[in-house]
């Protein structure tokens, strides 16, 4: 059913894109960066992710990842994308196309593309994919690490949108593709049960609303999922059931003076850890060897994070990113002793920017990691510098009758 709302949903878009093309004029803009990141990561990483900072990432036991002390040099973080604005009788169509570098799913640890966005919007209506509505990207700090704070929410989604409230006040619905994964990974491993498939019937239903002021903005979004699965038959029990996955997502930007900018968000729900920036699994086994037909059950993980950050401007030259996060869940009685429990995220930098294209930055990231139940943690330091040049071009053309 889901299938055909698409469908539907994406012929209703391409017939209003080509009535689009009877008024006015296109605007066109191109855009994009390079960016070279080279760092020394002090402390063992995942080394498909060499270049990025996540505690999930981080060794579950000791020298799972070889040995301390590495450079690294990388050109990931470069991206491209497009952007065209019509205006119509039904408002302003918009087109955006993005990819950067950063490999990940069966790409991962590769320097190839990697789309970003692939979204239009024409008045109330949107598709394609972009941001899921849970996330508020506004909230990510100016650092130049790619992956960013921890206990953000952060994961783009195939979606269709609709709009009803825009401007100073701003409330967005949503049906979501399920199953999506932040890291784009395979979404059989957020579900840490044997012997079964993940099965959805129905999309991801999220909701934004955003207040903004004078003083900045603050956002409450909230989503709300069916996760299902089904055994396979291939073990002598009946390991099929379902959870209902929730959370809400609390987030602003404060200006508190001219030059600081505060960005913080909290979150709380169940069964949504592939809706954040790291966190590795939704559903979790719990025991239950009273019943012998199902010994274990599947339950959906609650978790509660956070992140606080301040934005400071030093001058027209220099600025300075400050802050810390952290996400914890709490696990079930069945779950593996090293699986993730909580990680923590900090980090500090210097920005420079000689000329408004040109910015160069040397940042301190820490992040740690800890186990459910056999005592291990684990830390990691990096120092990071990167230079990032960016481009904006725009052109004006008539639209085609």
């Amino acid at each position: 059913m889901f299938t055909r709302i698409l469908f539907a949903a994406a012929c209703c878009g391409l017939s209003l894109a080509v009535k689009a093309q009877e008024a006015g004029k296109t605007s066109l803009e191109l855009y994009g960066k390079v960016m070279t990141d080279a760092g020394y990561n002090f402390n063992q990483v995942n080394p498909d992710y060499f270049d990025v900072m996540r505690p999930t990432q981080l060794p579950a036991y000791a020298n799972q990842y070889g040995a301390d002390g590495n450079i690294y040099f990388g050109v990931r973080q470069s991206a491209i994308g497009i952007k065209s604005f019509t205006p119509t009788r039904y408002g302003e169509l918009m087109i955006h196309f993005t990819f950067d570098l950063f490999g990940t799913g069966t790409d991962v640890g590769r320097t190839t593309f990697h789309m970003l966005y692939a979204y239009a919007e024409l008045g109330m209506f949107g598709l394609g994919h972009n941001w899921s509505l849970f996330s508020d990207v506004n909230g990510f700090p100016d650092v130049v690490e790619y992956w960013g704070p921890a206990g953000m929410s952060l994961c783009k989604n195939v979606q269709i949108r609709f709009i009803p409230l825009q401007g100073r006040d701003r409330l967005a619905i949503a049906l979501e593709r399920p199953g999506a994964s932040a890291d784009q990974g395979v979404y059989r491993d957020r579900i840490e049960l044997s012997d079964v498939a993940p099965k959805f019937s129905w999309p991801d239903f999220t909701v934004e609303y955003r207040m903004t002021r004078e003083w900045g903005y603050a956002e409450l979004a909230g989503v709300v999922r069916k996760i299902g699965w089904v055994d396979l038959g291939n073990e002598p029990y009946d390991l099929s059931g379902s959870a209902i996955g929730w959370g809400f997502n609390f987030s602003t930007n404060l200006k508190l003076t001219e030059k600081d900018l505060f960005l913080g968000q909290a979150i709380i729900g169940e069964g949504i850890q592939n809706l954040m920036n790291d966190s590795p699994t939704d559903i979790g086994i719990e025991n239950d060897f009273s019943n012998p037909v199902a010994p274990v059950m599947g339950v959906a993980l609650p978790l509660f994070s956070f992140s606080a950050y301040l934005n400071h401007t030093w001058n027209d030259k220099f600025a300075t990113a400050l802050g810390y996060s952290e996400i914890n869940t709490r696990n079930s009685d069945g779950q593996n002793a090293d699986a993730f429990k909580s990680g923590r995220y900090a980090s500090t930098n210097l920005l420079y920017s000689p000329l408004p294209n040109i910015t160069a930055g040397l940042e301190w990231i820490w992040i740690n990691r800890e186990n459910y139940d056999d005592g291990w943690k684990s830390s990691a330091t990096k120092i990071q510098l990167s230079v990032k040049y960016t481009f904006q071009y725009q052109l004006l053309r008539e639209s085609s009758r």
